[in-house]
C-alpha cells in the first residue's frame, strides 16, 4: 500500500491543486478535481478516476471509497486540497469526458447554453438537463465550464452523465440541428410566445436555448431558432434567473 502523504508540498498535491485552479490546466492534462465522497463516487460511475485521496477517517466512515484505490492524506494536507472553507476528506482527479460532436447527429432532446457564466446556473441546468431526460448539452461561448469544481458542485456530477458538447459557434450549430429536423426553441421575451402555446410535437427532437438572466440570448442565436418562449409570469419580478428559467423549460418539454 502506497504510504500516507503527510507534506503539502508533496508534488502530487501541488499538481491536484493546479488542476483544481486552472481551466488551462485542465484542459492540457485532460482531468478535472472532484471533491466530496458523494459526489467523488457518484462521479466514478461515469467517469474514470486518475488519482484518488482521503483522510484515514473518511475511509473509515465511507468504505465505498477503496474503490478508488485512494492515497492517504493527512489531515493538514487535505485542507491544502480542499476548494471549500471545511474539506471533506476525499479528493479525485478524474479523466474528463469527450464526447464527439456527432452525438448531436442523433441526441432527441438538447439543452444549449450560451453566455451563462455563472458555475452555479450551469451546474442548476446540467442537473435539470439529466433529471429531466435530455440526451445531450450545447455549450455555446462565455458558459462556465462544466467541469470546473463550483460547476460540479452544483450539478452534483450530471456532467458525468450526459454527453457535454462545446462550440464557439452556436447559432451554426443550432442551423446545424435544425436541417436535420430540430426545432429550436429560444428562450426570450422579444416577439415570443407563452410556454404553454408552444406545443408539444416535435417528432425529430427539440433543442431548448437558454442564455444568461443579465444579457438573455444574442440576437444571431434567437434568428438561428425556430420560435422564441417565454414563461409567463406575474409582474412581481422582472425576470428569473438561468437555472431556474431553464429548469422550468427543461420540465416543460420532458416527455416529448
Amino acid at each position: 500500500m502506497e504510504a500516507a502523504i503527510t507534506s503539502r508540498d508533496n508534488a502530487k498535491i501541488k499538481f491536484a491543486c493546479a488542476v483544481r485552479d486552472s481551466e488551462k490546466r485542465r484542459a492540457q492534462e485532460g482531468l478535472f478535481f472532484a471533491e466530496g465522497p458523494k459526489l467523488c463516487l457518484e462521479l466514478a460511475k461515469s467517469c474514470t478516476p486518475r488519482m484518488a485521496f482521503a483522510t484515514a477517517a473518511a475511509m473509515a466512515k465511507t468504505p465505498a471509497l477503496s474503490a478508488l484505490n485512494p492515497t492517504e492524506i493527512a489531515p493538514h494536507v487535505a485542507e491544502k486540497l480542499a476548494g471549500t472553507k471545511s474539506s471533506q476528506d476525499v479528493f479525485v482527479l478524474f479523466e474528463t469526458p469527450a464526447p464527439a460532436a456527432s452525438v448531436l447527429q442523433t441526441a432527441r432532446r438538447i439543452l444549449a447554453l450560451e453566455g451563462v457564466q455563472d458555475p452555479g446556473n450551469v451546474g442548476t441546468l446540467l442537473r435539470s438537463a439529466a433529471a429531466f431526460g435530455f440526451d445531450a448539452v450545447l455549450l455555446g461561448a462565455g458558459c462556465a465550464a462544466p467541469f470546473s469544481p463550483k460547476t460540479l458542485r452544483s450539478s452534483m456530477g450530471a456532467a458525468g452523465r450526459l454527453p457535454v458538447v462545446q462550440t464557439e459557434n452556436l447559432p451554426a450549430a443550432l442551423q446545424t440541428l435544425r436541417s436535420r429536423g430540430v426545432t429550436c426553441l429560444a428562450a426570450a421575451l422579444y416577439r415570443s410566445v407563452a410556454l404553454d402555446e408552444a406545443g408539444s410535437d416535435f417528432p425529430q427532437g427539440l433543442c431548448v436555448v437558454i442564455g444568461s438572466e443579465g444579457q438573455g440570448l444574442t440576437q444571431e442565436t434567437i434568428d438561428a431558432c425556430d420560435l422564441a418562449v417565454r414563461i409567463p409570469m406575474t409582474d412581481r419580478v422582472e425576470s428569473l434567473n438561468a437555472g431556474v428559467a431553464g429548469s422550468v423549460l427543461l420540465w416543460q418539454f420532458r416527455g416529448v
